[in-house]
C-alpha cells in the first residue's frame, strides 16, 4: 500500500459569491481554486503592521525573531493597499496591543500572560518594562510607510485573533463584506489566528502571502499557507490581487 501524501484539492471553477446586484465579480486567481470578489463586499486586512513587528528596535526584532523580510513586506502591502483604495475596497487595519498598564495583556491567570513572548521579553529584561506593545508608543504605532488614511478603519485587539474581544465582526457585517483580503504580521501567528476565525464565522479568506511575513522561518510560512490553502481559505499574490481589481472591467 502506497504511502498518502498530503495533497490540497485544487479546481478552477471559482468559489465563493458570484451573484451581487447588478455587478460583475473580479476572479481572483488563487489556491486551490479561483475566488469571486465584489469592490463592495471586500475588505482589505492589514495586519499588526506596526513597529514592535516590522521595525528595528520593536518587539519582535528585541526579541531575537529575525525581521528580515519585513521590508518587503510593508512594500508589497503598500501596493495593496493601494490598489484597494482606488477600487473603492474598504481597508481595515488591525492594530495590537494593550493600556499601558498592561490590564488588557490579562495576567498570571492568562495564557496570554505567559505565551507573549512581548511580555515575557520585558519580564526577562526589567529595563524594557512599558516599551513593546502599549497604547500611545511608538511599537504600538503602524510603521510610517502603511499610516491608516481618512476612512480607513482601525481595530484595536488584544490577542492575535483580530475577532477576539474586538468590534472586527460588527464592523465588518454591518457593511455587507464577506471576503476578506489578509496581509501582515505574522503569518503563522495573528494572520492566521484572525483568517481561521473568518473561517468559522462565514467570512471567504484568502491570503497574499507575499505580503505576509512568518516568525519561526521558511518552513514556518510554508506550514501557514498549506493550512490557509487547505483548510480554511485560500492563497493569493499580490501581483494577482493588483492585476484584477485594477482592471477596468470586472473579470468574468
Amino acid at each position: 500500500m502506497g504511502i498518502k501524501q498530503n495533497l490540497t484539492l485544487s479546481s478552477n471553477t471559482p468559489a465563493g459569491i458570484a451573484n451581487l446586484g447588478n455587478t460583475q465579480p473580479w476572479v481572483l486567481p488563487a489556491r486551490p481554486e479561483p475566488l469571486f470578489l465584489h469592490a463592495s463586499n471586500t475588505a482589505l486586512v492589514v495586519v499588526d503592521m506596526q513597529n514592535a513587528y516590522a521595525s528595528v528596535g520593536g518587539y519582535v526584532d528585541s526579541a531575537g525573531f529575525d525581521i528580515g523580510g519585513a521590508q518587503g513586506v510593508i512594500d508589497n502591502v503598500g501596493k495593496a493597499i493601494t490598489a484597494a483604495r482606488a477600487a473603492g475596497i474598504t481597508i481595515v487595519y488591525l492594530q495590537n496591543g494593550w493600556d499601558n498598564q498592561y490590564v488588557e495583556a490579562g495576567g498570571p491567570g492568562s495564557p496570554n500572560w505567559y505565551k507573549s513572548n512581548a511580555l515575557k521579553t520585558m519580564r526577562k529584561h526589567p529595563e524594557l518594562q512599558g516599551k513593546f506593545l502599549a497604547k500611545g508608543g511608538w511599537d504600538y504605532e503602524m510603521v510610517a510607510a502603511l499610516t491608516p488614511q481618512q476612512n480607513d478603519i482601525v481595530v484595536a485587539k488584544t490577542r492575535y485573533s483580530g475577532f477576539f474581544n474586538s468590534n472586527l465582526d460588527s464592523t465588518l457585517r454591518a457593511r455587507g463584506i464577506r471576503n476578506l483580503v489578509f496581509t501582515g504580521i505574522a503569518t503563522n501567528v495573528c494572520v492566521e489566528s484572525t483568517l481561521r476565525d473568518a473561517f468559522h464565522l462565514e467570512y471567504f479568506g484568502v491570503m497574499l502571502e507575499d505580503a505576509t511575513h512568518e516568525l519561526g522561518g521558511a518552513a514556518i510560512q510554508a506550514g501557514a499557507v498549506y493550512n490557509i490553502e487547505t483548510f480554511f481559505g485560500w492563497v493569493s499574490t499580490v501581483e494577482a490581487f493588483v492585476n484584477v481589481v485594477s482592471a477596468e472591467h470586472p473579470m468574468q
